[in-house]
């Protein structure tokens, strides 16, 4: 039988190699990232939180100069966060950091594939799906459970007397995401399927 493993050159294995560094970099700093939101939210103190507005009037200053303008986005400090708002807090720091290990996991291991010569086959491909589906769900549920904090922070800052946006939705982004993620995983399909049947004949 015919070894299925291709000797890659030098420069491929240097730029994986560099590759999974900067992974296991990205993936460290989102965890220590998420873990420090967490301690804030989890603290009582004053802490800042992103929010979303329906075209809310305010006003630019420069100077002596100001220009009435309608913002979209903002930031507000809250102070003694309730249950409401830090539990979906710590759920989306949790959804973040475990989308970005485990999609940085599943990427190093098919580099480490890679590195050894194995580029189409089963394994791979289920690598690239998995990481896929990974990243989408978890950038959706990271998202969720961020709207949920910020509806949770205005209500809290507010008492519920100021109309916002906060629960958004842009399925773009995630359209777009499917969209890139289906090419690869059909090229590795097809790289597979091509492969064997290549090998088949010899």
């Amino acid at each position: 039988m015919r070894n299925k493993e291709r000797v890659l050159s030098t420069g491929d294995r240097v730029a994986l190699a560099l590759f999974i560094l900067a992974g296991a970099f990205i993936a460290i700093t989102s965890v220590s990232m998420a873990t420090v939101r967490i301690v804030e939210l989890t603290s009582g103190a004053t802490i800042p939180v992103s929010v979303e507005f329906i075209d809310a009037p305010a006003i630019a200053t420069a100077g002596d100069e100001s220009l009435p303008v309608l913002i979209d986005t903002g930031v507000v400090t809250v102070t003694d966060l309730p249950a409401t708002g830090v539990v979906p807090g710590v759920l989306g720091q949790i959804a973040f950091a475990v989308t970005a290990a485990g999609l940085v996991a599943a990427l190093i291991t098919l580099s480490l594939r890679i590195l050894r010569g194995t580029v189409f086959d089963r394994t791979n491909t289920r690598l690239v799906m998995g990481a896929a589906i990974l990243a989408l769900v978890g950038a959706a549920a990271a998202r969720f459970f961020d709207n949920m904090l910020a509806g949770a922070a205005m209500a809290h800052v507010t008492e519920g007397s100021f109309d916002t946006a906060v629960l958004t939705v842009e399925p773009f982004p995630y359209l777009l995401g499917a969209f890139a993620a289906a090419i690869v995983g059909t090229v590795f399909v097809v790289g597979d399927r091509l492969q064997r049947d290549t090998e088949g004949l010899v």
